[in-house]
């Protein structure tokens, strides 16, 4: 047995981030659209579509913005704690070819 250090920390999960922003992109390019009038020759789907172009990917840096500074946070609250190192062998199976 042998004693190691390890450091412990809470990261979050970037990629719940990247498509929580991009959700939000999409909701927020949703309501701008629907505030603003429609113009008859180009329908409002294809209005939606376009700005979601940029709404979209607006969302995502967001998302991934906040996951880096939560990831900064969380090498601060980082602790270093001692935990064991034990190897154990698995017992030999009757029928089982031994190694030399």
């Amino acid at each position: 047995m042998s004693e190691q250090k390890v450091t412990i920390r809470r990261a979050p999960k970037v990629p719940v981030f990247l498509i929580l922003g991009g959700a939000l992109g999409a909701v927020v390019t949703l309501v701008l659209t629907m505030s603003q009038p429609v113009d008859p020759s180009v329908g409002y789907a294809a209005s939606y579509g376009y700005f979601l172009l940029y709404g979209l990917p607006a969302g995502v840096l967001l998302g991934a913005i906040v996951a880096l500074v939560l990831d900064r946070v969380s090498r601060r609250r980082a602790r270093t704690v001692t935990a064991e190192v034990t190897t154990v062998e698995a017992p030999a199976i009757e029928g089982e070819l031994l190694d030399d």
